[in-house]
């Protein structure tokens, strides 16, 4: 027991702060998405609305993910990841205090501000105490551990949203995340890696880290189209599942298993990334996603919970091996405001896709915009297909 605290134990310290912060700030994400035809049916919101609610709470954490990068290469990423943690939940305790729809918009912006820390940071954490061995895997796991949080959304709805309401649900997740966040804080001497390697003013760029660039710009246009289909279908998939006659209740429990093959594909794709080629594992793991998203239309009930856990693999594995291979591209003296570069072009897909969607649902109907988000996530196969020349096939290392 004694070794685990010793100094060679630091990537793992790194890996579980890391991943513990990743699991409260998924789970507040989350949360919102499990309350939302609750919130829906509260307020009678439209499916535009419903759309431009899920997109602004998401698409406000892109906001400040480029300069928390930067700043994190002078101060490290540890308070910066505290302070986000305890940003997100406030703003949850002001969205369930929201009497009207305009305001819990508001709400939602200035609470996802904070989230801009956790993705960019925890990534570049973790990837800089696994650089030497073992990256993909360790930005996997980091990557898995955000959907036990998603995971836990549900199951917290559904033990509270039924009995007390959307609001109540809120007030508890926003409490409980800032009281363990607070506590998380104290553990700041045994986890911190200190700041990143930084550049003299002399130093030049490699011409190699130029080369690199080219690839880096083409993950990051992948990356924007993974979020935008992985942020609508979680969206847009409880009303799906309610318009086959399941109750709201019924339908947001569908979530966690949504969630549960999410952290499955998360933790996998992340081991296989240290193995195999990027964009195979893309091809996989979206081709699936495609077929499914279709296929979720005309699912019988007996099919919705594998459906779901399949779903789940595809939609949310593909990000492990896409943002593990964000390092390979960038050395770590500058990982930090890369990360946040890469993230934050991930948000404009973010916050389009759900407000799209919504539009097409309102016009045309769910069944009609199920299948359009299949054919759009389609397009990220031959998008994929621009990394060949970046990226090969990797092998396992010995020992």
């Amino acid at each position: 027991m004694l070794s685990f605290f010793t100094k060679s134990s630091q990537p793992r310290r790194t890996l579980l702060f890391g991943s513990t912060m990743h699991v409260w700030n998924d789970l507040y994400f989350a949360i919102l998405v499990t309350l939302l035809p609750f919130i829906e049916k509260d307020l009678d919101l439209s499916f535009t609305q419903v759309g431009l609610l899920r997109s602004v709470f998401a698409g406000a954490s892109g906001i400040l993910q480029i300069p928390v990068g930067f700043l994190a290469e002078s101060v490290g990423e540890f308070w910066l990841l505290i302070l986000g943690n305890i940003w997100v939940p406030i703003g949850l305790v002001g969205m369930a205090l929201s009497p009207v729809f305009a305001v819990l918009l508001a709400a939602s912006f200035l609470g996802g501000l904070g989230g801009g820390a956790q993705h960019p940071l925890g990534s570049s954490m973790v990837s800089r105490a696994y650089d030497d061995r073992g990256r993909s895997t360790a930005v996997g796991t980091v990557n898995f551990a955000g959907d036990l949080g998603k995971m836990a959304a549900p199951l917290i709805a559904a033990a509270t949203v039924v009995a007390f309401g959307w609001r109540t649900t809120l007030l508890v997740v926003g409490f409980a995340g800032i009281a363990f966040t607070a506590l998380a804080s104290l553990t700041r001497r045994s986890v911190d890696i200190g700041r990143p390697i930084r550049t003299t003013s002399d130093e030049a760029v490699s011409t190699d880290d130029k080369a690199k660039m080219g690839g880096f710009i083409a993950l990051t246009g992948v990356g924007m189209l993974d979020a935008s289909v992985r942020t609508a279908a979680m969206t847009f998939l409880p009303f799906v599942l309610i318009a086959k006659d399941m109750s709201a209740a019924q339908a947001v429990s569908m979530l966690f298993f949504l969630f549960l093959g999410g952290a499955f594909g998360k933790f996998v794709v992340g081991w296989l990334g240290d193995r195999f080629g990027t964009v195979s594992l893309i091809w996989g793991t979206k081709g699936m996603t495609a077929v499914l998203l279709v296929a979720s239309i005309y699912a019988p009930p007996v099919a919705i919970i594998p459906l779901m856990i399949a779903i789940g693999i595809g939609l949310n594995g593909t990000s492990s091996i896409l943002y593990a291979t964000v390092a390979e591209f960038i050395p770590a003296r500058r990982r930090a405001r890369f990360y946040g570069f890469y993230y934050t072009t991930n948000e404009i897909g973010t916050v389009i896709a759900p407000i799209a969607y919504g539009v097409i649902a309102d016009l045309m109907s769910l069944n009609a915009t199920m299948i359009i988000m299949g054919v759009v996530t389609l397009t990220i196969l031959p998008a994929s297909l621009t990394l060949r020349k970046y990226v090969g096939t990797r092998t396992v290392a010995a020992g």
